[in-house]
């Protein structure tokens, strides 16, 4: 871990070198030398780690997080990712296919969906739950790589769900959203986006008037930070669960929509003017085919339609009766206005109804928390952490990699989550890159500041040279823990 979050992407066998330079005595025991750190020793307690279980090991620890930091749990977040990888893994040859989330045989390394864009690489995938105070993982799970997020997520809350003691609330995206995941998951409560593939949610988001909101509505939404917000409650059944779906309009994706519309009718239109002069020039034998060509065409239309204005027959050189159609292209006003009634608009969903039912601001800003997941996957993609591929010999080892990632992750963000609630709460800032303070700085900048800190030993005595008084301000920000690898405690 400690090499995972040291700012050098090294491969295993590098581990050794990674600690040369580091006062290993301080950080690990006087009895460790950086010999006995190598990539055999690093392989054996991976493989231990893989026999003991690591999605069960995963969660021991987070709940144990959970009770020494006091981390509010009433949100979770369900979200995945995945790792493209290089070399040859035959796993792919044996995949069988298994309804039940808990497996015993290792991931299938193979060709997926490629969040990387990189579909020509076989890859793994990484699912996680992550809290919403402060983004850190509760759960770790490496899947194979062709594995379908909607067919995995039901399950993996369920199972979320039999490990954990605490209630929570899941919010997922579109993923989570189908008749038989409602139902593995109808026992637990969740938020989580309607996929517009619904033709119930398509007809409520071209059709629902959202009410216009007073001043003092607006000034209350820009205090929740939810500025240019607008939207309605609807009670459905859906999946034979009754759900509130709140139908959002955002002023600006509306925006962005309506300009894309713009966009899409100015290119639909230099498209139909093109196909019309095109369809000038041909020659059909018979007015069904020419009337055939205009309808193959309009279907390829979205927003334009093609009218037959007239069809001319004359005759070849070879007598022969040919005929051309000439047509005018016309918008359609209805699919336009459909659309421009739709800008802006998607529709959230959560089984809170009735008594335990949710303020709709709550349930936008902590589907907005989503990027708690996003946020963590773009921490194991830098590549000042670790590479975005992997180059590990096994299926096994990978998954360990993908545990060990998470826990990096877990440490990081615990790190970084006691650090700004501490000088938030004395309402001291630290300097950030541009020299400004700031309460909420990212824990990669101060690791960027605690470079060039060094053990000095003279006469047998240990000394810290380099602690400025603003690195110790920031370790008594830390807890104790942390201090005493500075001699601080």
């Amino acid at each position: 871990m400690l090499n995972g979050l040291g700012f050098v992407s090294r491969p295993l066998y590098l581990f050794r070198q990674f600690f040369d330079d580091k006062g290993i005595e301080i950080l690990l025991g006087e009895d460790v030398e950086a010999d006995c750190i190598n990539d055999d020793k690093i392989g054996r307690v991976m493989d231990k780690l893989y026999k003991y279980g690591l999605n069960n090991l995963f969660i021991e620890i987070g709940l144990s997080v959970i009770k020494k930091f006091k981390i509010d749990t009433k949100y979770s977040h369900l979200d995945a990712t995945s790792f493209h990888l290089h070399g040859k893994y035959n796993s792919e040859d044996n995949q069988e296919k298994e309804s039940e989330i808990i497996r015993e045989r290792p991931i299938i390394i193979t060709k997926g969906y490629s969040r990387d864009h990189r579909p020509d690489l076989k890859q793994c995938v990484l699912d996680l739950i992550t809290s919403s105070d402060g983004d850190i993982p509760l759960l770790m799970r490496a899947g194979d790589g062709n594995e379908a997020d909607k067919a995995v997520f039901g399950k993996i809350l369920a199972e979320f769900k039999k490990q954990i003691v605490f209630d929570s609330i899941m919010v997922c995206d579109s993923a989570l959203y189908s008749q038989e995941n409602l139902r593995l998951i109808e026992h637990l409560k969740w938020i989580t986006r309607v996929p517009m593939t619904i033709k119930k949610a398509q007809e409520l988001v071209q059709s629902v008037e959202i009410e216009e909101i007073n001043l003092e509505e607006i000034e209350r939404r820009s205090a929740l930070n939810l500025d240019g917000y607008k939207w309605k409650s609807e009670i459905v059944n859906y999946g034979g669960i009754k759900q509130t779906w709140l139908i959002v309009e955002s002023q600006k994706r509306k925006d962005s929509d309506l300009d894309k519309l713009d966009k899409k009718l100015k290119k639909e239109k230099e498209q139909v003017e093109k196909l019309l002069k095109e369809l000038k020039k041909e020659n059909f034998e018979t007015p069904e085919q020419a009337r055939y060509k205009l309808k193959v065409i309009n279907k390829k239309l979205k927003l334009f339609e093609i009218k037959e204005v007239k069809l001319i027959d004359s005759k070849t050189k070879d007598n022969k009766t040919i005929y051309k159609i000439s047509g005018v292209g016309n918008e359609k006003p209805e699919e336009i206005e459909i659309q421009r009634k739709s800008a802006g608009r998607f529709i959230l969903a959560t089984n809170l109804v009735d008594e335990e039912k949710l303020e709709p601001s709550e349930i936008i800003r902590n589907y907005k928390n989503q990027q708690s997941c996003e946020r963590g996957f773009r921490f194991l993609k830098d590549p000042l952490f670790f590479a975005d591929s992997f180059f590990v010999e096994n299926p096994e080892r990978i998954e360990t990699m993908l545990f060990l990632m998470s826990l990096c992750l877990l440490v990081y963000n615990l790190g970084q989550r006691e650090l700004r609630n501490s000088l938030k709460r004395i309402k001291i800032g630290i300097k950030n890159q541009l020299g400004k303070l700031t309460l909420s700085p990212t824990l990669r900048w101060v690791f960027q500041c605690f470079q060039g800190i060094h053990l000095l030993i003279l006469n047998g005595v240990n000394q810290i040279i380099n602690l400025t008084s603003e690195r110790h301000f920031i370790l008594n920000c830390l807890p104790s823990s942390c201090q005493k690898y500075y001699l601080l405690s």
